[in-house]
């Protein structure tokens, strides 16, 4: 990634940075036949013998994650989001309760998979993996934060969770931008309300703040692109000093991190809230910014949660 692109998806950033990674750590990559889709199969080229593939046999994966894992390695999983959830129980079991240095990269989570259907759309892995005791869950804003978290991930120990995307999205940041596990981005300021948005929903808030603006809203944009372990600091500072919060993600409302976000405030400082998200049912299949539209996750729809939560203040 030595230039920074217009646009790309964020599954772009693995197979790249596990090159880098492999350079300077004892790593070994699992695969569930879809290392092509996920990027993670370039390392194959060059460091052949850490490559594995299972095929299509993810509780297999899962499973022998772990115990490469237990002899020393570092282990990076990859398959698609949904797929990733039918080892639920030795994500759990395997990696979860002994606390194993296995980091899951899933790519095509969330409805933006776009023409493969309502079956290959993940809408609950946040929520199923933050449920996971000691798992770190991310999600990239863009390719560069994704790179970012390659590397993040790779040096710190500990199960890791990181939901991908298909869709070529804006950059937002520039190349070599860093990221820290727990620590939010405030990427715009503002005093009136609070915007706080993981994925892509993140440029989509960006642009709501800009619209926002031309009425006079000064709306604060946060990219909450760790979810487990959540920046309770930076939202309880946002509550405070602008008392109005939405929330805007590319997942079911009642279990991502709308969710956790509402939980944290209940809490410390309740503050009036809205939620720009999926709404109790599953996608479609379409082009992916269509199916955004159909659900709502969009830059009118976060602007208008962001006017009902003023109104409210």
């Amino acid at each position: 990634m030595s230039n920074t692109p217009d646009e790309a998806a964020t599954r772009e950033a693995l197979g790249p940075g596990l090159l880098k990674a492999a350079d300077r750590s004892e790593i070994v990559v699992v695969d569930a036949d879809l290392g092509k889709s996920t990027t993670a199969r370039l390392i194959a080229d060059q460091y052949p013998e850490r490559f594995i593939t299972f095929g299509i046999a993810e509780q297999n994966m899962a499973s022998a994650a772990a115990g490469i894992a237990t002899t020393g390695f570092t282990v990076v999983a990859s398959t698609f989001a949904v797929f990733a959830e039918h080892a639920f129980d030795q994500w759990r079991m395997s990696v979860a309760q002994p606390n194993l240095d296995v980091k899951l990269f899933a790519s095509h989570g969330g409805v933006s998979t776009g023409e493969d259907g309502a079956s290959a759309q993940s809408v609950e892995d946040i929520g199923v993996f933050s449920s996971l005791v000691n798992f770190t869950v991310c999600v990239p804003a863009d390719v560069v934060e994704a790179d970012a978290m390659v590397a993040a991930a790779v040096d710190n120990y500990g199960p890791w969770y990181v939901r991908l995307g298909r869709a070529k999205v804006p950059t937002i940041y520039t190349n070599g931008s860093s990221f820290k596990v727990g620590q939010a981005d405030t990427l715009r300021e503002g005093e009136d309300v609070s915007i706080i948005a993981c994925g892509l929903m993140v440029d989509r808030a960006l642009q709501a703040a800009e619209l926002l603006s031309k009425d006079g809203i000064q709306a604060r944009v946060i990219n909450m692109s760790t979810i487990r372990p959540l920046d309770t600091s930076a939202l309880f500072k946002a509550a405070s000093e602008t008392g109005a919060i939405v929330v805007a993600e590319e997942h079911l409302v009642h279990s991502g991190l709308g969710a956790l976000c509402a939980q944290a405030l209940a809490s410390e400082n309740p503050v009036p809230m809205e939620f720009v998200g999926i709404q109790n049912r599953y996608g479609e299949s379409g082009k992916w910014f269509e199916i955004l539209e159909l659900l709502g996750l969009t830059v009118e729809g976060i602007s208008d949660a962001a006017r009902r939560a003023l109104s409210r203040k």
